[in-house]
């Protein structure tokens, strides 16, 4: 029977090793752009491959744990990362539907290894009775940092992207696989019907949470596809400087993550996120307006600490009750995930229009009317009537 420090140590690995492969992707984003001769709209629909796959995998996910548990599950979507981040590789600069169809592929497995980590981070959280999903998604943010790092400095020393990405993937899955089996099983899966399943995406609460998560995930994900290329085209930096900037902002993720957890414990979920969304808008504000590098950097700093709460409260609000917590994440992160799916031909096209840079207020624009519905993630026990006000 896993023991549940194994159960952390092997949730927090899985995190860490999603956020490594997802940032080594992005850190060759500029590339796709030059090597493919992308307009920034054009570049917004080939990372969409990513989001529709992964929206597309989400709603069933939930129901997959149900019948066969965290471990296969996250274990499957580990293994079809690897072989649509393989694929993508190869076709880069040479065979862009190759490139797409591997990105489709990569965003399957990347949104079914996302639903079922958030589970079992869920059933951890529950198991030691104490806030610990930030954590969780802080070690995800620093397995971007490594990922941006060292993306930066094999893009600097002109490392292929074929050996670079296949590399990652291959290392990651071999990791899952490893200690997927100290996973916790999930106490609701015994509990729930396929009927019940369905039944998450009439309540209110969860659909709010979703709600929530889309605007948040959507501050994230502006920044992990168009930071480094914004960064680039709007304050003329190199391309290595642009990923590094991306590195910033994955680092200071990493840092909110790690400091949010006490402040949630201490504070409540609500302070929280409204906090750290007026951390978000003022820098992006900052990172689109200052001229100075200091102050750019302030701004990246600023909107990394910013975004770093959202998703991990989003998994934990939807999980509060351990009955159908499966498919209420579920529910949550294909809502969240449709920002993913939306975000990268709308910041495309609007910074053909505007330029990328300004492109990025978008986001400074969508957290307010997002505000609106956090009270939805507001703490509650197991059996707790839903309240969103």
């Amino acid at each position: 029977m896993p023991t549940l420090t194994a159960a952390r140590n092997a949730v927090g690995l899985t995190f860490f090793l999603n956020g490594l492969v997802f940032s080594s992707w992005v850190s060759r984003i500029p590339e796709v752009r030059s090597s493919f001769g992308l307009t920034n709209g054009q570049l917004g629909l080939v990372l969409l491959a990513i989001a529709l796959g992964s929206v597309l995998a989400l709603p069933t996910t939930g129901a997959a744990i149900n019948a066969l548990g965290t471990v296969r599950i996250v274990r499957l979507g580990a293994a079809a990362a690897t072989v649509g981040m393989a694929a993508a590789a190869l076709g880069l600069g040479h065979v862009l539907p190759l490139t797409v169809a591997g990105l489709f592929v990569y965003g399957l497995g990347i949104g079914v290894w996302d639903v079922a980590m958030n589970v079992e981070g869920a059933e951890v959280e529950r198991g030691l009775r104490r806030t610990i999903m930030p954590r969780f998604h802080a070690g995800f943010s620093g397995g971007t940092v490594v990922g941006a790092l060292v993306g930066a400095l094999l893009v600097e020393l002109e490392v292929p992207a074929v050996a670079h990405l296949v590399g990652v993937v291959l290392l990651a899955i071999v990791l899952v696989w490893r200690s997927s089996p100290s996973f916790l099983p999930v106490v609701e899966r015994h509990e729930e019907t396929a009927t019940s399943a369905a039944r998450a995406w009439l309540e209110p609460r969860t659909l709010l949470i979703g709600v929530m998560v889309l605007a948040l995930a959507m501050t994230e994900g502006t920044a992990n596809d168009w930071l480094a290329v914004a960064l680039v085209d709007g304050h003329d930096v190199s391309h290595a400087v642009g990923v590094a900037g991306f590195a910033v902002f994955v680092l200071a993720m990493t840092a909110g993550r790690l400091a949010g957890t006490g402040l949630i414990d201490r504070f409540g979920r609500v302070v929280v996120l409204w906090g750290t969304m007026a951390l978000a808008g003022a820098g992006v504000l900052l990172i689109v307006l200052a001229e100075q590098p200091a102050l750019v950097v302030v701004g990246i700093v600023l909107w990394g600490v910013g975004a770093s709460m959202g998703f991990p409260v989003g998994m934990s609000a939807a999980a509060d009750d351990p009955v159908r917590a499966a498919s209420r994440v579920s529910v949550v992160s294909t809502i969240g995930y449709a920002a993913f799916l939306a975000g990268p031909p709308l910041l495309g096209f609007v910074g053909d229009e505007v330029g990328t840079l300004k492109a990025l207020l978008v986001v400074a624009v969508l957290l307010m009317p997002a505000a609106l519905v956090v009270p939805a993630a507001r703490e509650q026990r197991a059996g707790q009537p839903s309240r969103v006000g």
